[in-house]
């Protein structure tokens, strides 16, 4: 053997024991087990290590991200002016990157707009800022197994590893864990009867949303040309009505024909543009949630083609000949690493998140608004262009004011140590048209990751975690539990009114506002006594059915008097109120933490339907 071949095998041969140094010295026993690092996973993670869970990421791509970033839907969706939590953080380090808000708002889809590069860079550095998180990509887990409150698996990278943790989080794209596990699921469109929707179809259908393989193109200049090979199976008839822009929610049919717009849409910085284009675009039908791996991808190749005779379209007949298909992905035909799934499996979860409960929170028999640990403020936005015998439902036009996801959507009915986030929680298929949006879902995994770090601590199981504690992690987060447009995380009254938002004794007002629905709390408006005992009443059954409250602006005497009779400090109600004259004029916002700091009544229990329940025993 030659010097130089001796030297190369004894160099390989170091590697190799060096690469097996290292999977030794890993630790193979974890508080939280993460399987998919897509925007919920990612979000879960760092979570869950801010909470001080060791958390074991694993990912089956070489990005994180997920739709954010490896399915190249870089353009936020809604939660505009809802930027707490992970969500304001990510949005913050998009600012600081590009040079602030002006510099991202470069589409009219949305105010934030990215190259998808730069998100998963940033979701990178945010994980592996958590020493806690380790994060495996290329990599797949198996064989599931739950015994002795503590799950085994296989973690699959370039040898088998057994790996064991307290609690599981699905954050797969399709909800291929809980599958796997038997966790009851529905897929499709619900029946009008068994969800109780007005909207929904009178009889029950397999149909989901379409999905589609982003096109992300770059400007190479006026004198490019990079048009493509005539893609297989070519046809210009399906895009003939691309450049229609008429705006889905408006209530007119207006076409508005105009190709740069429709192409503006998803303008993003670095003169690239996402091209997520629904009308007679990229759209494409198929059911792959209950495909086996080799059938997604082997179905995903038309998919593609979609896209790709999309993109000649584009080139050939409306003259964008300059835009071609930018090396931003590691992949080898330049399209993202994944397709945008809008839509998954939807569990069965300790509660369903439904429409009534979406539009009309504090009319429903569960008060599930109070148990709400993520927001969303997009309308209800359903992709079913390729499915032309899907029901005629005009979804984006539902009035639904922004809303808050209960905790009890991701955690199953009947399958304890695992918690489901991304798109697969337990929301009927017309909410999930709302709540698949990326923000909502990093509020989802940024949740999913609380609890479970508190469930690995306390060694119980994710359902039997206070549904305040998570509350109150995530507010210590500056995260949102109501969607408040008009109180924001830099409110120094944020946390208080956040507390007594989620008990009910303030309520706050909907509004369906074009494509960023609202709900205000109106801090500076004056509250009347009627008002008052109304939301206290529905806390403290204590009150009985006394009906004394004025309707005019509450009087300093009464609100004393409701304080008293509740049970608060007589020194401290007297020393609150002792610079306050008989007449002074409350607000919303002073009652709010008043109650909050006298009654505190956010500490007391409530279970996932909302209702208050006894202290527990000393």
């Amino acid at each position: 053997m030659s010097v130089r071949l001796r030297m190369a095998w004894l160099f390989a041969l170091a590697v190799v024991l060096l690469r097996s140094a290292v999977l030794i010295a890993q630790p193979t026993a974890y508080d939280v087990a993460i399987i998919g690092a897509g925007a919920s996973g990612a979000a879960a993670a760092i979570q869950a290590a801010r909470s001080g869970a060791s958390v074991l990421l694993v990912e089956e791509g070489p990005w994180v991200g997920g739709m954010l970033t490896a399915a190249g839907v870089s353009a936020i969706d809604g939660n505009h002016r809802l930027a707490g939590g992970l969500w304001g953080e990510f949005r913050d380090s998009l600012y600081a990157h590009y040079g602030g808000p002006e510099a991202v708002a470069t589409g009219w889809v949305s105010n934030t707009l990215f190259e998808p590069e730069v998100g998963q860079h940033i979701l990178r550095s945010m994980l592996d800022r958590e020493n806690r998180v380790h994060l495996l990509l290329n990599a797949r887990a198996e064989a599931f197994s739950y015994t002795d409150n503590s799950w085994q698996l296989t973690v699959i990278t370039d040898t088998a590893t057994a790996v064991t943790a307290r609690v599981l989080v699905d954050a797969t794209e399709l909800g291929d864990v809980a599958a796997a596990l038997g966790v009851p699921y529905d897929l499709g469109m619900d029946a009008r009867a068994e969800s109780g929707e007005a909207y929904a179809p009178v009889e029950a259908n397999d149909i989901v949303q379409d999905l589609t393989y982003v096109l992300t193109l770059r400007d190479y200049g006026p004198d490019s040309d990079r048009t493509i090979a005539r893609p297989p199976g070519y046809d210009p008839a399906p895009f003939r009505c691309v450049c229609s822009t008429r705006d889905p929610a408006a209530y007119d049919d207006d076409p508005r024909i105009d190709c740069d717009k429709m192409l503006a849409y998803g303008r993003l910085p670095g003169h690239r543009y996402m091209i997520n284009w629904p009308n007679c675009g990229n759209d494409y039908y198929l059911e792959l949630v209950t495909a086996t791996p080799a059938e997604r991808s082997e179905r995903l190749r038309e998919a593609k083609l979609h896209s790709l005779r999309f993109l000649y379209y584009l080139q050939t007949e409306l003259g964008y000949r300059h835009l071609g298909l930018d090396a931003t992905y590691p992949t080898p035909d330049s399209l993202p690493l994944l397709p945008y799934h809008r839509e998954s499996r939807r569990i069965h979860g300790r509660v369903r998140f439904d429409l009534k409960q979406l539009t009309d929170p504090y009319g429903q028999p569960d008060p599930l608004y109070r148990t709400a640990v993520a927001v969303g403020d997009y309308p209800i936005d359903h992709h079913h262009q390729q499915r032309p015998d899907a029901p005629d439902i005009d979804f984006i036009k539902i009035r639904a004011p922004a809303y808050g996801v209960p905790l009890g959507v991701m955690i199953p009915r009947d399958r304890p140590g695992l918690i489901v986030a991304e798109k697969s929680i337990s929301v009927s298929n017309i909410v999930n048209g709302a709540t698949r949006l990326q923000p909502v879902v990093l509020g989802i995994g940024q949740a999913a990751g609380v609890l479970a770090a508190l469930a690995a601590r306390n060694g119980v199981e994710p359902a039997e975690v206070a549904v305040r504690a998570v509350q109150t992690e995530l507010l210590r987060a500056g995260a949102y539990l109501q969607p408040y447009v008009d109180v924001p995380p830099t409110d120094p009254d944020f946390a208080a009114l956040q507390r007594i938002g989620s008990t009910g004794l303030l309520r706050s007002t909907g509004v369906n506002y074009k494509w960023a629905n609202q709900r205000w709390l109106y801090p500076e408006r004056p509250l009347s006594g009627h008002e008052l005992l109304t939301g206290l009443q529905q806390f403290y059954p204590e009150l009985g059915t006394r009906n004394d409250g004025d309707g005019g602006p509450l009087q300093a005497a009464y609100f004393r008097e409701l304080l008293l009779t509740l049970g608060a400090s007589e020194t401290e109600v007297l020393a609150a109120f002792s610079d306050l004259p008989d007449d002074h004029v409350f607000t919303r916002r002073e009652v709010g933490v008043l109650l909050d700091r006298l009654l505190d009544p956010f500490a007391a229990p409530i279970d996932h339907h909302g209702h208050r329940q006894p202290p527990p025993r000393p």
